[in-house]
């Protein structure tokens, strides 16, 4: 069974004139000490009966960044797969302050095996990205994303 996520990424043209993309680098313990391949588009899953997509990545931008995305005209960039997941992502141009990024948290047994519950946020850190970075720093299932957003500005 395929299960549905949605995501927003933001763009920019930075002050060197460079275009950057924002980026959430993925919190807990597996990712703490991990670098290239451990961001993510902010994103998240479909709650039963969800369907639309784009209000789903409005609401899960808000819930990784700590508030709202910027409005403005979005742009559909499809869907990739990871795993059983289905990743759909929007593009939107936009500013936001990524040093004032706060995630929601999610809670795991750390240690393993402990019997200790921890919470820690989905999103440890926000930063804004040039595209080639974001390339190496994304997961290699939304990478091709970063390719689609060029594509999709030089269309």
């Amino acid at each position: 069974m395929t299960v549905e996520s949605s995501g927003l990424l933001l763009h920019r043209i930075n002050s060197s004139g460079e275009r950057v993309v924002l980026l959430g680098h993925m919190g807990g313990p597996f990712w703490a000490k991990k670098n290239a391949g451990a961001w993510s588009i902010p994103k998240g899953l479909h709650d039963a009966g969800e369907t639309d997509h784009l209000a789903v990545a409005e609401r899960e931008f808000a819930e990784e960044m700590g508030s709202a995305a910027p409005t403005g005209a979005t742009v559909d960039l499809g869907s990739v797969t990871s795993g059983n997941k289905a990743i759909r992502v929007f593009a939107r141009q936009g500013d936001f302050d990524a040093d004032a990024a706060h995630s929601n948290t999610f809670e795991m047994e750390w240690p393993p095996k402990s019997g200790t519950i921890q919470a820690f946020p989905e999103i440890d850190r926000a930063a804004w990205v040039l595209l080639a970075e974001a390339r190496e720093l994304l997961t290699k299932s939304q990478a091709p994303l970063v390719d689609r957003l060029v594509a999709a500005l030089a269309g």
